[in-house]
């Protein structure tokens, strides 16, 4: 990555990395790309093994980032609904180009992979004095 002298911006791409290498940050993006506005018991479903308190997290710092929106009804119980912002469609847009790499090289990563296991049992351990 450039450095373009703006440690804000550094920083701020950082957080942006980390965020999308989440698991549940790219669940949540595909879920609510997929379905558009959903329930936030609808996101728990769709997200098999995602923890309420996990969701809510991750929820709130796609929402204090601005890539959903949440809707709140007065009504009981409540009802909380969220959607993706264009920003957050975008960043699912970008995301996305990983996904093609992933198709284009998978076999090519599966036989990487498969040397490098080859190749590692086969080699001595390191030695102990």
């Amino acid at each position: 990555m450039a450095s373009d002298g703006q440690p804000e911006k550094e920083a701020l791409v950082r957080e942006i990395l980390g965020r999308v290498a989440d698991k549940w940050t790219l669940i949540i993006i595909d879920i609510l790309a997929e379905e558009g506005e959903l329930r936030f018991t609808r996101i728990r479903e769709r997200a098999s093994g995602v923890s309420q308190k996990m969701l809510t997290q991750t929820l709130r710092q796609m929402e204090r980032d601005g890539l959903v929106t949440r809707r709140v009804y007065p009504v009981v119980p409540p009802r909380v609904d969220y959607k993706l912002t264009p920003l957050g469609e975008s960043l699912g847009e970008a995301v996305c180009a990983m996904w093609l790499w992933v198709e284009k090289h998978f076999e090519e990563v599966v036989r990487a992979r498969q040397a490098f296991a080859l190749q590692t049992a086969s080699a001595p351990g390191p030695s102990i004095p």
